[in-house]
């Protein structure tokens, strides 16, 4: 009886979308899950070191855990780096179809900071490659790397002593070939940051700005900006994103600091960002690891993030 006349036409439109059967708007935000997790048990596989698990494991992990994306790292297939066969990529695709898990991305081992020219000409035939495999897979896009992917080696190491900008010249000429390519397989080349070359979010903008291709956008991983603040990075470069890999910490896999999921997500939803993102728990150094109790756990973190912040 108290209702004035803006609540009474308020709680009727909000009574006529119920009563007409109108769904709210879906999430635009959906969890996936990075191969990676489960790196040792998948190399256990594939060395034939033990039991193990396979590509195919995991997105039957991914499935029971209700995820709805994966991600195939492109060194878990089988026989890496050699192409896989055409039939095991139908097959894996197929597998995720029946499943009803989309595949979000996959990723590739290169060296662009190395002064070896050959090395980098090697990285780049080798991204092309994995480009057609990404897109008979039907991955929008493909990880590769900025930074040095060698034990005990820094850019500046493998560079020879180059300058910075020599070393980015090389990165972008590199990236720019490996995008133009993956335009015409429409592919988009994501650079992650790796804490070497890239470690704060001006460099990984100026990196893609010197790209300079539609094709080519960053990766954001959480946990690998070097910088007192990482979420001011993370937010920096989430406008930007082609794809994330989400951490348990944004100090690095060794912090026991945890990842404030609540202003992470906020700072997603802020960015415009829409689509898959993608967790990647780690193995830290002398500590106990089951993937199989830390996904879920981390997963529900995730979740309830996405609603908190929805």
């Amino acid at each position: 009886m108290n209702l004035n006349r803006r609540d009474f036409i308020k709680s009727a439109s909000i009574a006529a979308v119920t009563a007409a059967g109108i769904a709210a708007p879906r999430e635009t935000l959906k969890p996936g899950l990075n191969a990676y997790s489960f790196n040792k048990l998948l190399n256990d596989a594939i060395r034939q070191r033990g039991p193990g698990i396979t590509l195919d494991g995991v997105l039957d992990f991914a499935a029971k855990c209700k995820f709805d994306a994966f991600d195939p790292t492109g060194y878990f297939f089988p026989g890496y780096p050699k192409l896989p066969p055409d039939s095991y990529v139908d097959n894996l695709k197929k597998h995720a179809a029946d499943l009803g898990i989309a595949l979000s991305g996959t990723g590739v081992r290169n060296n662009f900071t190395t002064s070896d020219k050959e090395v980098r000409a090697a990285g780049v035939t080798h991204i092309k490659e994995w480009v057609e495999v990404a897109a008979r897979l039907g991955v929008p896009v493909i990880r590769v790397f900025a930074d040095t992917q060698m034990r005990a080696q820094t850019w500046q190491t493998v560079s020879n002593g180059a300058s910075r900008a020599n070393v980015l010249e090389w990165i972008s000429a590199a990236l720019r070939e490996c995008a133009d390519h993956g335009k015409k397989f429409r592919v988009k080349i994501g650079v992650q940051n790796h804490g070497d070359f890239l470690q704060t979010a001006a460099q990984h903008l100026e990196l893609v700005k010197a790209v300079g291709s539609e094709w080519c956008g960053p990766i954001v991983d959480t946990g690998y900006f070097k910088t007192p603040d990482p979420y001011v990075d993370i937010a920096a470069v989430a406008p930007h994103a082609v794809n994330w890999q989400v951490k348990q910490s944004v100090f690095g896999e060794e912090s026991e600091i945890p990842t404030d999921m609540i202003r992470l997500l906020k700072i997603v939803r802020k960015s415009g960002y829409k689509g898959y993102l993608p967790i990647e728990t780690l193995s830290p150094q002398g500590k106990p690891y089951d993937p199989f109790t830390v996904v879920p756990a981390f997963l529900a973190q995730l979740r309830e993030a996405i609603a908190k912040t929805a």
